[in-house]
């Protein structure tokens, strides 16, 4: 048996989501004449709380299109020092945006509230004209270089009260927002209401083969659809992608809870093998994290007996359960992976 588990963006289309893409009504998305695509951009938009949508080939360039829309040149974004929009993107926001970004270590957890309102260079009574203006504050949830955990409500709730007095948006990088929603068991929209912008994913543990959405009022999305053009991210039959996303929202959502006991179960059983190398307690959504003296050779040796695995460092690997992977290839992997976890040197 081969399992892969390097990422849930690894997952091929149902045979329900093939039909649904087969059967999809399309048009000229760039005329706005797809009506696949609007229902999508619709229904995400009434999902997540919000007036408008936009449909994007990558959550790269739904980030990019969300943040440069309300971040205009010369400003800055913050972000967390492990964010995906400074660690995973290419410094595209500097590159082609002609934005800056600045992080702060902590900012999901640790750092002080009173912190995080101090960094905000807004400058409502004018400030000084050489100091560059914070024009966004950007989370990710749920956050993939820390093993998937979740933003608790309540910082949250706390982070949105802070920009809002400040007067920068409050965007979030929502690539697995459908598994905070899930992992805490509140409807997506009590998550995206709070947000200036989000950018939300389809082909991650929604199980679609492409697509991402950019979410805010209508005006910001309007300028969203400017840079998606710029980009070169305006397509024409766009429905038989907007159909599997459709399709993910409507039947895959819930089913994350799955991925989620996956995750779990394998993480309490890589533990039992291998204490101090996976902190069960950490793993509140669908991914596992393994602390081991070479992320890579270990991973080789994974792949050896089957089961694909990622290295996210020097010594970090990541485990990521999905649409693909049942309960039994979950048992199979923690029969390859917990031996060459407990033939390490104990810690």
């Amino acid at each position: 048996m081969s399992v892969d588990l390097r990422s849930d963006t690894v997952t091929r289309p149902t045979p329900g989501m093939r039909r649904a893409m087969a059967e999809a009504e399309v048009g000229d998305d760039v005329y706005r004449e797809d009506p696949t695509v609007r229902e999508l951009e619709e229904h995400a938009a009434g999902l997540l709380g919000h007036e408008a949508a936009l449909f994007v080939p990558s959550g790269t360039m739904g980030n990019f299109c969300a943040l440069r829309a309300g971040a205009p040149v010369g400003t800055e974004i913050i972000a967390d020092t492990e964010a995906h929009i400074v660690t995973y993107e290419l410094g595209g926001l500097a590159a082609l945006g002609g934005v800056q970004t600045r992080t702060l270590t902590g900012l999901a957890d640790t750092l002080e509230l009173a912190a995080v309102e101090a960094q905000l260079r807004a400058f409502p009574g004018g400030g000084t004209y050489n100091m560059v203006r914070t024009s966004v504050l950007a989370v990710e949830n749920t956050r993939a270089r820390d093993g998937g955990l979740v933003w608790p409500l309540e910082r949250l709730d706390a982070v949105r009260a802070i920009t809002s007095a400040a007067g920068v948006a409050l965007h979030c990088d929502g690539a697995r927002l459908w598994n905070a929603a899930v992992a805490q068991d509140i409807p997506p929209r009590r998550l995206g209401e709070m947000f200036s912008t989000l950018s939300v994913c389809l082909s991650k543990g929604l199980g679609a083969p492409v697509g991402s959405l950019v979410v805010g009022d209508t005006d910001h999305v309007e300028r969203a659809r400017e840079w998606r053009k710029r980009l070169g991210g305006g397509m024409r039959q766009a429905g038989v992608l907007a159909a599997a996303g459709l399709y993910a929202l409507r039947h895959h959502v819930a089913r994350l809870a799955d991925d989620h006991r996956r995750a779990g179960d394998l993480a309490a059983t890589l533990a039992a093998a291998a204490p101090g190398r996976v902190d069960p307690e950490r793993t509140e959504t669908n991914m596992v994290l393994l602390d081991v003296p070479d992320a890579g050779a270990f991973a080789a040796q994974a792949a050896a007996g089957g089961v694909l695995v990622g290295a996210a460092g020097p010594a970090k690997v990541r485990i990521v359960a999905h649409l693909d992977v049942d309960d039994e290839a979950i048992a199979h992997a923690g029969k390859v992976l917990a031996p060459l976890l407990a033939d390490l040197p104990a810690v």
